[in-house]
């Protein structure tokens, strides 16, 4: 064990431990990425819009009062419903783009 880093097995260790920390550093920059990407959902023609980030954390919804009937609740839940399903689809994409290349790396990449 004294040869322990050093020759090949030690330095390929070494190179390992290196490229796994660089690869961490990479996801960490990836998740704030994906916590900053602003995701769009809509339906009705954008007569309900939902803001997400791409980790579908909603932070706003815009509804055009043209599409609010009093008498028509379910319609308006269903504007909702179809706008946020629409941003999380988007969200799923951009996820899967942006974190794919860390799925490989078991708990690392939060899969």
């Amino acid at each position: 064990m004294a040869n322990f880093g050093k020759g090949p097995m030690g330095g390929g260790m070494q190179n390992l431990m290196k490229q796994a920390q660089k690869m961490q550093e990479e996801m960490q920059e990836t998740e704030k990425l994906l916590d900053e990407w602003e995701i769009v959902g809509t339906s009705g023609g954008e007569a309900v819009v939902v803001y997400m980030n791409a980790k579908k954390i909603i932070d706003g919804i815009e509804i055009d009062k043209a599409v609010i009937d009093p008498d028509d609740e379910e319609m308006l839940e269903d504007l909702v419903l179809a706008a946020i399903l629409d941003g999380y689809k988007k969200a799923d994409e951009v996820y899967k783009e942006k974190m794919g290349k860390f799925a490989g790396l078991g708990g690392m990449g939060g899969f």
